[in-house]
């Protein structure tokens, strides 16, 4: 037990050391996956695999040079005016203090302003889309591995049969992996691209500077689980607040609301299905796991990887418990019919 938790540590340790080299590598994988349909669609048009792959990448780096250019417009601007957010912010806190004390509530002013300084959420914001605009930098390494990995893809399965030394062995568990996390990705894109785009529009007729930032933020964090949508409603909704007032702030929190209640609590479990085989316990770990491990990309991609791992130690029968720990209480009902779980789904 010891020894499998050292081995665990060490081998964290280095995904850390070599994020680097890990985070393209790992954003071209998952990148792969979600043009495997449309590349797909292509070869049965009669397209030949390195013909499809050299019409894909264009694409691709038409969409990465629009957004490159959304975001780096955008974050100069915001840049910029922050101070002037910034001391916004702090005049209307002050402004609400001294409106509850007029009604009688005792508020010391310092230590609120000390514990909650909105000028430091601005600056989060400011620094999240710094990394946004880092992580850019980086699109050449990404298409050039992406590339690679679609080149290699069709022969990684026979090379797997080469490795198990059987020409008719079967490959269930590979299958389930790539079926299992393409169908998430492709599925988790369009409504986080629907998400985006809802924002954008809604937050545009609301009249919030940087509409299409904020569209392109919630986008992106929708495939953070849990408190992704939250995170990125939090700044548009503080930036609405300073340049518009209460009441177009509070608009822009009710469509923020309403998008996310009816593409996260219906539309997405609707065209998913089960769901992702995953515990939302499990979930909220592997997010706050991840992110530390690989920093924002990981919590973009923990829902993902948390579904390789669970898939590829439930094909080992000595990792298969674990596998049960990371699933869901509908895979403890397969095994245990009849038992409290079937009492009590929840």
């Amino acid at each position: 037990m010891l020894l499998n938790l050292a081995a665990f540590i060490i081998v964290v340790a280095g995904i850390m050391s070599a994020k680097s080299i890990i985070i393209p590598f790992l954003l071209a994988a998952f990148l792969a996956i979600i043009c495997g349909p449309p590349l797909y669609w292509l070869r049965t048009k009669g397209v030949p695999p390195f013909l499809s792959i050299i019409i894909l990448v264009p694409v691709l780096i038409i969409i990465q040079m629009v957004i490159a250019g959304l975001v780096g417009s955008s974050l100069s601007e915001f840049s910029q005016n922050l101070p002037f957010y910034q001391a916004r912010l702090k005049e209307i806190l002050a402004g609400a203090i001294a409106w509850l004390e007029g009604h009688g509530l005792e508020v010391t002013d310092k230590i609120i302003m000390e514990q909650f300084d909105p000028g430091r959420i601005m600056g989060i914001a400011a620094n999240t889309l710094n990394r946004m605009g880092g992580l850019l930098t980086n699109t050449f390494m990404i298409i050039l591995t992406f590339v690679f990995i679609l080149m290699e893809a069709a022969g990684f399965p026979d090379k797997l049969r080469a490795i198990a030394g059987d020409r008719d062995a079967s490959l269930d568990e590979y299958a389930q992996i790539t079926k299992g996390v393409n169908r998430y990705m492709v599925l988790k894109t369009v409504t986080s691209l629907v998400t985006g785009i809802l924002v954008a529009v809604s937050l545009k007729i609301i009249g919030v500077d940087f509409a299409g930032m904020w569209g392109l933020v919630a986008f992106l964090l929708n495939f953070v689980p849990t408190v992704g949508s939250i995170i990125a409603a939090i700044p548009a909704v503080l930036l609405a607040l300073v340049q518009l007032g209460p009441g177009p702030a509070t608009a822009a929190a009710a469509c923020y609301l309403a998008i996310n209640v009816i593409i996260g609590n219906i539309l997405e479990p609707r065209i998913m299905g089960s769901g992702v085989g995953l515990s939302p316990l499990v979930i909220f770990v592997s997010m706050a796991f991840w992110g530390w491990v690989l920093g924002p990309v990981g919590m973009l991609l923990s829902v993902p990887l948390t579904m390789t791992l669970k898939i590829a130690m439930n094909g080992n029968e000595k990792t298969r418990w674990l596998a049960l720990l990371l699933g869901s209480n509908r895979d403890a009902k397969t095994i245990l019919p009849g038992s409290l779980v079937d009492q009590n789904p929840e």
